[in-house]
This record gives structure tokens, C-alpha cells and sequence, in this order.
């Protein structure tokens, strides 16, 4: 058994390894993120050798084993909540779990158990930064013609499918696009796939 600060007890035999080379990896995963978020709505593939916790997409753990540190706070939804995620996420990472949405820098959830946008971290007008950003498990990522995605970094128009968000989720995010500077940031994962949508992209579909 072992600790980690601010924590419960952790049994190490139960918790899967994380990056073989952390250092490289994580600037592998960086640079996946930053393509995700500077180009909206394409498709990135995440590269992982980390022996992810049970229900969790590779690229979701990667993209958190990475961008997380100890000083950042982590919400997970229910069923990720229930597994070894948070085991394996504070061991890795010395985030912190936090249950209440507010107190939430990272969200971690599947698509079915997402909350409403309007719900989570946005920001204010002088502090936009602080809105929080979310992981989210979908189904499937395809860039074909389901949504068309406009705004910056987007030459004209960018076509993706996402299967697994509810019908709600276009009003929740126009709604979000309109609170510009405020507004939450996504970034949708399949398997070893990510897209970004950043604040500032409308979608039509």
C-alpha cells in the first residue's frame, strides 16, 4: 500500500502502468492537443502506451494522464468514478478528484453521463482561462459530412460525425459558442481518436 498527498490509500498492484517514457510520451500527446484545439474538428490519433483503467478510452487516459499535474482538479463522471480511473489518475498525476462540477479544471466523462454544459466552469468575462475543459467518451469519430464546423483555425468548413452525444448537446453548445470569451472547450474521443472544439467554433448540423 501507498499514499498519494490528499488522498486515500492506494494499492499499487491494482493500479495499471502508466507512460513507458513519460516525458516523450506526454509530448506526443501535447502536440495532439494542441493540433485538436488549433484545428477544430479534425481528427487526431493520440499516441499511447499507457495500460489504461477499465471503460476508459486510450485517448481520453492519455490526454489526461498528460495534461493533468498535481495542482489541477479532476471531476468523473459516475461510472469512471466508480472504476479505478481516480486510483490510477492520482497515482500518475497527484490530481485532485473533486465531486462538486464547480471546483472541476478537467471533466472526464462518457458521452451518456456528460452534464449540461451550462452546468460546468466557464470562466468570467477577465478570466476566461479558468472555464474548465472536458474529456468526453463518444462512440464514434468520422470527418464526414454530420456537422459542419466554422471559425478559427477552420479554412471554410470542417465536416465531422460524432455518434453518442444526445440531441440537446447542439442547443447546449450554441449557447456556449455565444458566451464567448467565457465557455467550455471539448475534446471528444474515440478509441485512439480526438477532436477538439474550441468555444469559438459554431457547429451547424
Amino acid at each position: 500500500m501507498n499514499a498519494v498527498a490528499g488522498g486515500t490509500p492506494l494499492d499499487l498492484h491494482a493500479v495499471e502502468p502508466g507512460f513507458s517514457d513519460p516525458p516523450l510520451a506526454s509530448q506526443a500527446v501535447f502536440r495532439a492537443v494542441l493540433n485538436a484545439f488549433t484545428r477544430p474538428g479534425q481528427i487526431q490519433r493520440v499516441p499511447s502506451d499507457a495500460q489504461h483503467p477499465s471503460g476508459a478510452a486510450p485517448a481520453a487516459a492519455a490526454l489526461l494522464l498528460a495534461l493533468l499535474d498535481p495542482d489541477c482538479t479532476l471531476w468523473l463522471a459516475p461510472r469512471l468514478a466508480h472504476g479505478s480511473a481516480a486510483d490510477w489518475l492520482r497515482f500518475h498525476t497527484g490530481c485532485r478528484i473533486v465531486s462538486e462540477l464547480r471546483e472541476a479544471q478537467f471533466l472526464w466523462s462518457d458521452a451518456d453521463q456528460m452534464p449540461p454544459l451550462e452546468q460546468l466552469p466557464a470562466g468570467s468575462e477577465f478570466e476566461p482561462e479558468t472555464a474548465a475543459t472536458c474529456v468526453i467518451q463518444v462512440h464514434a469519430l468520422e470527418d464526414t459530412a454530420g456537422w459542419r464546423l466554422h471559425g478559427p483555425g477552420i479554412e471554410q468548413t470542417q465536416p465531422l460525425t460524432v455518434r453518442g452525444l444526445g440531441e440537446a448537446f447542439l442547443t447546449q453548445w450554441r449557447a456556449n459558442h455565444a458566451a464567448f470569451p467565457r465557455g467550455i472547450d471539448l475534446l471528444l474521443c474515440a478509441g485512439e481518436r480526438v477532436a477538439g472544439l474550441a468555444r469559438t467554433t459554431s457547429i451547424e448540423g
